[in-house]
């Protein structure tokens, strides 16, 4: 039988080249590791539970992806840039027949954004993992929810909507027969964090967030912490060819836009003088963007169709509803 530290050395030890800055990885009481001057170490924790993020029948590649890219988006809605991670494995039982492929994915993202897991834990449970994942920023240009003006611009990355409609899959198998539903699964799980435009934001967003429990929730915390209110048009919000035929109604599909959480998409404002270099500041990323709606005075919330407004009862996710 395989014990924990076996575990650990087996799966865990030795799977990536060290970062430079990493004076002392996994195997000792704690890791060990050095930032640059002048520069700040963002940090982030999340926790994924069986059963509420993931199905315990799930693909763990997909699970890992999931668990890491979603930590990174974090950082990338800050600026910084991704470095190290720890992880927390809490499992009913050793698992290897789960744990190679869940490694395997865990190790090739991390890899990929050059990111060195510097330490964590196992112990026997409940299903879950806890990551908690660090990055470098300058202090000075981390972006932040507060620095939101009467004026600027709001945009977001990518698509909205498709993890959303994904989950409806892994949720109700009846759907798998509708166009596109494998793809829609798959992108619920397969996230793709949006480092390179985090990083080429910076001195240029106003604020910013990785769009986690939806649209209308989420745009909330930066009115919020910025004291201001917003106007967006639920027209314009960018939805998928593959959610689009997998709904049949295209204003379900803007509805899933506003409400879908675990997107991982970065929503971020813009002032207006720097609106038409975006394109020329993101070319670089190959991330479309689009603008949803502009930031208004405090106590402004309002949100319409090309400039109807709207009866929906949506709301994005909230963790104990």
């Amino acid at each position: 039988m395989v014990g924990e530290f076996n575990l650990i050395e087996k799966y865990f030890v030795a799977r990536q080249h060290p970062r430079k800055d990493v004076v002392l990885a996994a195997g000792d009481d704690c890791a060990l590791v050095k930032a640059p001057n002048d520069v700040a170490i963002a940090i982030s924790t999340d926790t994924l539970v069986a059963g509420t993020h993931f199905l315990v029948d799930a693909n763990p590649a997909w699970v890992a992806h999931k668990a890491l890219a979603s930590n990174i988006s974090d950082l990338v809605a800050m600026g910084a840039t991704p470095a190290w991670v720890s992880l927390a494995l809490t499992m009913p039982e050793v698992d290897e027949a789960w744990l190679e492929p869940f490694c395997t994915a865990f190790f090739e993202l991390a890899d990929y954004y050059g990111i060195q897991l510097v330490g964590g834990d196992t112990t026997k449970g409940p299903l879950s993992i806890t990551l908690t994942v660090h990055g470098l920023v300058d202090a000075n240009n981390a972006l932040r929810r507060d620095g939101a003006k009467v004026g600027d611009w709001v945009f977001v990355t990518g698509n909205l909507g498709d993890s959303r409609a994904g989950l409806d899959v892994i949720l109700n198998p009846d759907l798998c027969h509708r166009p596109h539903a494998q793809t829609l699964e798959k992108a619920h799980y397969l996230s793709t964090p949006r480092v390179l435009v985090g990083q080429a934001l910076l001195d240029f967003a106003t604020s910013s967030i990785d769009l986690s429990d939806g649209l209308i929730s989420d745009i909330k915390h930066i009115l919020h912490r910025s004291d201001v209110g917003v106007s967006i048009d639920i027209a314009k919000l960018p939805t998928s060819e593959h959610l689009e035929l997998f709904l049949n109604d295209p204003t379900l599909a803007k509805q899933y836009a506003l409400s879908s959480g675990e997107e991982y998409e970065l929503c971020f404002t813009v002032p207006d003088e720097l609106k038409e270099n975006l394109d020329s500041r993101l070319a670089h990323c190959g991330v479309k963007v689009t603008c949803i709606g502009q930031i208004r005075s405090k106590g402004v919330f309002d949100i319409h169709y090309s400039g109807q407004p709207i009866e929906w009862e949506v709301s994005g996710y909230d963790h104990f509803k």
